[in-house]
């Protein structure tokens, strides 16, 4: 099994002025004791199951520009992009550039997306879910185009591009793997079966019936259902002195039995760098069995 760190939360002491060299040391932290991704929220606004809208929040991408100069091995992705804050080849783009620039460890992470507060309070568009779900598979089907040799027109349902241009292509081969994060049985599974390489679940007694739902689809879309790399948040808290390290154990072994492969979540109090040094000494080694 493979483990991952997601940074969603930038309230840290000392405020905007010490942030950029304390999230520096938590990504090269991260990278050296071995995790696999280091992600983001893709988030305007701070949400409620971390702190109240007004809390510190980067932008994304940005941010991801900045942990590739201080990583140089894990992956870097968004858990998850939400479909509704970039234009699709502005997207594809985007995940073009940290590709290159991070020596092909870019992974676009992406969703339907779910927050109206944020896209409203800052003016962005945020359509019916319906709609949002077009876009979505808009999104997927023109970041492929513009990640493959040619460069010719792009007609979806909401998308009209007249030229997919897109120089330099990314490092990665074919492109940046695509992981879609949702638990929807009939839309975002689908969507996974036919694009992705990876999807996102949430852990849970309805997750054995979301991955049989994926498993479905494969069978519709004639794709490899081991061919997807399954992975799940999971809060990664050691606890005081690495109290809880066997609970989480436990915890990820029957992620593992499940068919899980890969973890991705927040580890609290992140910025203090000692429960990354717990994880990466008992909890990293010990799933590479897993």
């Amino acid at each position: 099994m493979r483990v991952g760190v997601q940074i969603r939360d930038f309230t840290w002491s000392g405020g905007p002025a010490r942030l950029g060299p304390r999230l520096g040391r938590v990504a090269a932290e991260a990278d050296a004791a071995g995790f696999s991704h280091i992600a983001v929220a893709d988030h305007l606004f701070q949400v409620s199951s971390v702190g109240p809208p007004e809390q510190e929040m980067l932008e994304a991408y940005t941010t991801l520009g900045f942990l590739a100069a201080h990583t140089s091995r894990a992956k870097l992705m968004t858990l998850v992009t939400a479909v509704s804050h970039r234009h699709p080849g502005l997207l594809a783009k985007t995940v073009s550039t940290l590709d290159v620039l991070s020596g092909g460890r870019a992974l676009l992470g992406i969703g339907a997306g779910w927050n109206a507060e944020e896209n409203h309070g800052l003016g962005l568009p945020f359509p019916p879910v319906a709609e949002r779900f077009e876009w979505l598979e808009d999104t997927l089907r023109l970041c492929l185009s513009m990640w493959s040799r040619g460069d010719g027109p792009f007609d979806g349902t909401h998308v009209h591009a007249a030229r997919t241009l897109n120089s330099p292509q990314p490092l990665s081969r074919p492109h940046p793997p695509i992981m879609v994060g949702g638990m929807g049985e009939h839309k975002t599974l689908r969507m996974v079966a036919k694009y992705a390489q990876a999807c996102n679940l949430f852990p849970g007694p309805d997750l054995p019936r979301r991955l049989e739902a994926l498993r479905e689809h494969c069978a519709r879309e004639g794709r490899d259902y081991d061919t997807i790399e399954k992975s799940a948040y999971y809060v990664l808290d050691p606890g005081p002195k690495g109290r809880d390290v066997p609970r989480i154990l436990d915890e990820l072994g029957a992620l593992a039995e499940l068919g899980i492969e890969t973890v991705i979540g927040g580890v609290p109090r992140v910025e203090d760098l000692e429960p990354l040094a717990l994880l990466g000494e008992h909890v990293l080694p010990a799933v590479k069995e897993i």
